[in-house]
């Protein structure tokens, strides 16, 4: 995060914040992970930066009010989007990825825009492709 500061950048993303959701061979339990993902969001506000929930829609409730937007992969593929929308409500972005391509976009763009999300379609290679839902 201080690098990420030094070099101007305005936010950061911390990736894999539910560890505790996975065989990570820690004893990791849902309030360890509350814990350090306030603390990551904390140490990133102390920087001035903002920070995005990334994943972690099972403890979402318990955190929107940490960070400052969202970062969710494939939640209409696996119909968990509305677990993301106490960010909206909160008047926070949800920035939100599908893969695949144009049949992709057609299915999931009208709901992202109705449940006020700014959604991207990508090949899961992550090259230069990408259709924009807004």
């Amino acid at each position: 995060m201080d690098l990420a500061a030094s070099k101007g950048c305005n936010a950061v993303e911390p990736d894999n914040v539910d560890g505790y959701t996975n065989g990570s061979g820690f004893p990791l339990t849902s309030a360890t992970q509350l814990d350090y993902n306030r603390f990551l969001a904390d140490a990133a506000h102390a920087r001035n930066l903002s920070v995005a929930l990334k994943n972690d829609l099972d403890q979402v409730k318990d955190l929107v009010n940490s960070f400052d937007f969202a970062i969710v992969e494939e939640c209409f593929n696996y119909n968990e989007c509305s677990l993301a929308a106490p960010f909206v409500s909160a008047g926070k972005a949800v920035l939100e990825v599908e893969y695949g391509g144009q049949s992709t976009a057609d299915k999931i763009c009208p709901k992202a825009n109705a449940a006020n999300f700014d959604a991207l379609v990508k090949n899961l290679d992550l090259d230069a492709f990408r259709i924009a839902c807004r």
